[in-house]
């Protein structure tokens, strides 16, 4: 089979696809994927760097003024017809958009050369691209339950997202917890902001760590590498905090008891997967507030709470934490709702769902 996968600009498009590949190429090696992306984001490194194909495109969003957009939608038509000739030259038997105006053009081609296509939707409430996409696709696969009511319902279901699947592999290991010099016998909260971190958060988060400090549960706090030798100069760290530059996220977040999270559709995935509780502060700086609509969607289900950024305080965020480790009945409760969510044969239904269509 010859699959055309459509991916880009955020890890959040684009770690999703890479998982879903590797699971084709898991099941059926003789799979040939051909990823489309642009050029200046990161799909352009990360998806060679994994060992795929991929042809580079000119698009991009429709955000802006209105002279961008007005430029924005001339390129996405070149980007069509630059597609055209990408499909009529690899001659896929299938065409996967992750989401991102890159799927745009690419679904597009497929559709009008009679390839049959599938939309994913990593978050609870979709995206313009695949709304927009919706009536060109054939199947279409959401994370949320909220997804049936944005899709047509006979063509939507409700799989997951396929990094889920490669969290679910994940196995708990007190090792893990004695490498970064904390007691595995003891409840531990991670709190991690992205790759990156947050400087507003950090700022919250220094002061929040003074108050944990000498409690029965541990914390380990990642900064993100940017801002880990301004925050290790507070001289934080006791018997039961840590703070480090990054972590292995899956690796460390399965032997953790509580999270402290962004709300990214990935980080949802894995946590979810995990039937780990989680506290969500979603990043204020994501289009169509995507963030905060996925973390109430796992506060409504009972796996988690949130905190917006703008109401974040280090009363807050301790009380919060407490309320939860501090309440085996309610930690328990979540970790339930939590699993509920999850969809740890993500890539499989995926793919189980290609071969049947």
């Amino acid at each position: 089979m010859r699959v055309l996968i459509a991916t880009g600009g955020t890890g959040g498009h684009i770690y999703p696809a890479l998982a879903l590949a590797d699971a084709m190429k898991e099941k059926d090696p003789q799979t040939e994927i051909l990823f489309v992306g642009t050029a200046e984001r990161m799909e352009s490194t990360e998806i060679p760097k994994a060992g795929y194909a991929f042809e580079a495109i000119k698009a991009k969003g429709l955000n802006g003024s209105a002279l961008a957009k007005v430029q924005a939608v001339m390129q996405l038509a070149q980007a069509y017809f630059a597609c055209r000739k990408i499909v009529r030259q690899f001659r896929p038997d299938y065409a996967i958009g992750f989401g991102n105006y890159i799927s745009a053009p690419v679904i597009l081609a497929a559709h009008f050369a009679h390839v049959p296509t599938m939309l994913h939707e990593q978050n609870s409430y979709a995206g313009k691209a695949n709304r927009f996409l919706a009536k060109y696709a054939d199947q279409i696969v959401g994370c949320y339950p909220e997804n049936l009511d944005q899709f047509p319902p006979q063509k939507t279901r409700i799989l997951g997202n396929p990094r889920a699947s490669v969290a679910a592999r994940a196995q708990r290991d007190p090792n893990v917890v004695r490498q970064l010099g904390l007691d595995p016998a003891r409840p531990l909260v991670v709190v991690v902001m992205g790759s990156l971190g947050s400087e507003s958060v950090n700022a919250v988060m220094v002061k929040a760590l003074k108050q944990m400090a000498g409690k029965s549960y541990q914390v380990l706090y990642v900064t993100g590498r940017a801002a880990y030798e301004e925050v290790r100069a507070q001289r934080l760290e006791c018997a039961n905090i840590k703070v480090v530059p990054y972590i292995d996220g899956v690796k460390v977040m399965v032997n953790a008891d509580l999270a402290v999270v962004r709300g990214g559709a990935t980080t949802a995935a894995e946590i979810t997967v995990l039937g780990l509780p989680a506290i969500i502060i979603p990043s204020p700086y994501v289009p169509n507030n995507h963030q905060v609509l996925n973390a109430k969607a796992l506060q409504s289900a009972g796996a988690a709470l949130m905190i917006e950024e703008k109401d974040l305080t280090e009363g807050e965020i301790t009380a919060k934490i407490e309320s939860v480790v501090f309440d085996p009945i309610r930690l328990e409760s979540m970790r339930t709702a939590a699993k509920r969510l999850g969809h740890p044969d993500a890539s499989e239904q995926i793919y189980n769902w290609i071969q049947q269509g």
